[in-house]
């Protein structure tokens, strides 16, 4: 399989190939971080005759990423999630992803995403009058539930111009679990077609059917109505491309809203979720973020103009992002041989990268265990490596909605301190869930108590 020259990293070995995938489904964080303490900033595990490369320095994350990029793709692990979005813009390659980028971007341009602040606002806003029930009895919250109904809430009015918020019950449950059971097909060595009627398929098959009836009902009710392109949905449906006047398909349609649908809030409510963790952890990091609050907004809710005032929220959120990636893994395939170090990778192996691991290398973050969101000070950004830091990916598929996905953490985060502070019940520490994205195991339940002057308005 491998030429007499091709040296391989240092790395484990595993004499076939099912042994490692169950070391990496039963700890996928825990067996990627000891490669890299034992081997080092560019391992290679051997599973029996395969080879999967792991690349931990951000000089070969940039190589791969960025510099190479074009001989790289998304690979054969990524293109099982297609069974979940089609051929959407995660997923998508070559000449057709850069022309759905095309369509797509302007969707995500800065001055359009600030129209979007007022809504992300108004849909927080319920959210948290909703938890008025939980502060009043002492009745726990879910609050990583809650964050998965209140971005799935802003996902479907800013991007999509319908209210979800009576759908983000089953909508949500079915998300959750078509996002787990995919996060188990992309890990196992073999995935079963989904025409095997396995309990497992099965499964998938029904909550993928009730994320379709959303989806496909969404398109639908959209085509009924005439005006209006404001929102992302709009955009796609008008979009014509450039160089061939063309539109979108009925089918690239549903594939990128269910794209949008997933990724648009899924990544969002698990930084926020772990945000309000570090927070409780952190009550020195908390007061500071309500001081600016206060400083900002009052008792008034966020505007556009206020989201660069806010800049200590967007710092926690990027430290939480840090610490707790949603995407805490990153793969990629090569085309052709290519060169990692002092290393040569032949052409058709996979590449993984680890943001939970990288943003945890001590020669680019001074004490890497420690929250600290002064990390993310204009001057430490300036002085770091740009790979070192990459919840968002980065290079020509950096995402899309990463300036999204920010504002809306910087909107969620001002209106909760605003009136509440969460405080968690259960102080052992936290597990951790890798599936395609970084959950806290069992959920979050977390008390909330009221602050301010909402305290002083119950008392009275």
């Amino acid at each position: 399989m491998f030429g007499a020259r091709t040296r391989l990293p240092p790395g484990p070995w595993y004499p076939e190939p099912f042994s490692a995938g169950r070391a990496l489904r039963r700890d996928a964080i825990g067996t990627t971080m000891n490669v890299w303490r034992e081997y080092g900033d560019l391992a290679c595990i051997r599973m029996g005759p395969l080879r999967l490369y792991m690349a931990f320095h951000p000089d070969d994350v940039k190589h791969v990423l960025q510099e190479n990029n074009q001989n790289y793709t998304k690979g054969s692990l990524i293109a099982r999630a297609r069974v979940v979005i089609g051929n959407g813009l995660f997923t998508s390659e070559g000449p057709f992803w850069r022309r759905q980028r095309r369509l797509i971007q302007p969707a995500f341009h800065r001055q359009r995403i600030a129209g979007f602040v007022n809504t992300m606002a108004a849909c927080t806003g319920d959210t948290l009058d909703h938890w008025e029930r939980h502060a009043d009895t002492g009745r726990p919250l879910d609050v990583a539930e809650a964050m998965n109904h209140l971005t799935l809430t802003i996902v479907g009015k800013t991007l999509f111009g319908r209210d979800l918020s009576r759908e983000t019950g089953p909508a949500g449950r079915a998300l959750s679990r078509v996002l787990t059971i995919t996060a188990e097909r992309v890990m196992s060595y073999l995935a079963l077609p989904l025409w095997i009627p396995t309990p497992r398929n099965r499964e998938f098959v029904r909550t993928q059917r009730v994320l379709d009836d959303v989806v496909l009902g969404i398109i639908e009710e959209r085509r009924r109505d005439e005006g209006g392109t404001d929102d992302l949905l709009g955009m796609l449906l008008a979009a014509r491309d450039e160089a061939t006047g063309e539109g979108m398909t009925d089918l690239q349609l549903r594939d990128e809203v269910m794209t949008f649908f997933l990724a648009g809030h899924e990544t969002t409510a698990v930084a926020t979720s772990w945000t309000w963790y570090l927070l409780d952890r952190h009550p020195e990091v908390a007061e500071r973020l309500s001081a600016e609050v206060r400083a900002v907004l009052g008792d008034r809710p966020p505007a556009l103009d206020d989201i660069p005032a806010l800049s200590y929220a967007r710092m926690v959120v990027q430290e939480a992002m840090r610490l707790y990636p949603p995407l805490w893994g990153l793969s990629r395939e090569t085309i052709g041989p290519d060169r990692l170090g002092d290393y040569d990778v032949p052409g058709h192996r996979i590449v993984a990268m680890s943001p939970y691991v990288t943003h945890r290398h001590p020669d680019f973050w001074d004490e890497p265990e420690r929250f600290d969101p002064e990390r993310f000070g204009p001057e430490h950004v300036a002085e770091r490596h740009r790979f070192a830091y990459i919840p968002f990916g980065g290079g020509p598929r950096l995402c899309i909605g990463n300036e999204f996905a920010l504002t809306e953490a910087q909107v969620i985060l001002a209106m909760v301190m605003q009136r509440y502070r969460l405080h968690r019940i259960d102080t052992r520490p936290i597990e951790l869930e890798p599936h395609l994205t970084l959950r806290p195991r069992g959920g979050l339940p977390m008390r909330i108590e009221r602050i301010g002057s909402q305290a002083g308005a119950a008392v009275a």
